[in-house]
């Protein structure tokens, strides 16, 4: 008896059970198939190129620039509250 032919002998939970079994083993070797090809890929993905290609500024330039930022409008808010305090005097001296 063929192999095909004991298995179509067998009950319907025993078909369904093979059935299953057999898509998990299947499904399993095909995810292991892909997790060894994606870890490869990366290992071979050329970091250097890809963060060269980005052009991200540096980190120490952005800082810069915040703080030169803040020093103008350190010095803007401060021009201002002087101008305020010359008006608030001019007021009350009227």
């Amino acid at each position: 008896m063929s192999f095909l032919k004991k298995i179509q002998q067998q009950p319907e939970y025993v078909r369904k059970l093979i059935l299953w079994i057999t898509t998990i083993i299947v499904g399993l070797i095909l995810m292991i198939f892909w997790v060894l090809f994606f870890l490869r890929k990366i290992k071979e993905f050329p970091k250097e190129e890809f963060v060269e290609k980005l052009n991200l500024p540096s980190l120490e330039a952005e800082i810069d620039k915040i703080n030169k930022f803040s020093e103008i409008n350190i010095k803007r808010g401060l021009k201002e509250l002087e101008k305020q305090a010359i008006n608030n005097k001019q007021q009350m001296q009227k």
